[in-house]
């Protein structure tokens, strides 16, 4: 078992869970206990990491639920269970998987390995202010948060055709080992949604979810 991190969130009534991908992919497949669909569906993915991460979130949810869950995803990509109430939002990096639960509130969840590059995310994602506030000594990682806070939100909101740096509005922070985040999301009647996050960093990730 690589559960990674299991974590309860009291306030929210939310379950954060991490597994750290260790487990060949024929482990993987014995942990998972994939429906034969899609064990059919998994079979064609040509990329051996793609496949072990898929397999990895339907490790985490039989350790979760402590039982089979059957995943499906609407037409805009959006996860759900089939057999559960339960909302549940889902991310993945190459040695990570991760799922945020929640029985009544919409969620979103996004995690990034800092080892790579975020400097295209300052000019595809962030707003004039957000880049002003960027700090020399922590820009990557900043950038890592600012992009996973985003991806949070907009996984949360299901919205078509959002603009990250004109519809996603991140307020000003510094890079903790972990925090809180306010920001704004504008739909595009100019309603404005206000929206708290929690963000986190380990083993050179981040990892930031959005309740609510």
């Amino acid at each position: 078992m690589a559960l990674y991190l299991k974590k309860e969130l009291e306030e929210s009534r939310s379950l954060v869970g991490v597994w750290q991908i260790t487990e060949t992919e024929e482990e993987l497949r014995e942990l998972a206990s994939v429906p034969s669909d899609e064990e059919e569906e998994i079979s064609f993915i040509t990329n051996q990491s793609l496949r072990k991460q898929r397999l990895a979130v339907r490790a985490l949810l039989c350790e979760l639920f402590g039982e089979k869950v059957y995943l499906s995803h609407h037409d805009n990509g959006k996860p759900y269970l089939e057999n559960s109430v339960t909302n549940i939002s889902i991310t993945h990096t190459e040695k990570y998987v991760a799922v945020i639960l929640n029985d009544n509130e919409d969620v979103g969840i996004d995690m990034e390995s800092l080892a790579r590059d975020f400097s295209a995310v300052e000019r595809k994602a962030l707003s004039e202010e957000e880049i002003d506030d960027l700090d020399d000594d922590k820009r990557n990682e900043q950038l890592a948060i600012y992009w996973c806070a985003k991806e949070a939100i907009f996984k949360r909101v299901s919205a078509y055709r959002v603009s990250f740096s004109e519809q996603i509005e991140v307020e000003r922070f510094r890079p903790k080992g972990e925090g809180e985040l306010d920001a704004t999301f504008i739909h595009k009647d100019g309603y404005e949604e206000d929206f708290e996050l929690e963000y986190i960093t380990f083993d050179n990730h981040v990892l930031v979810w959005v309740v609510g």
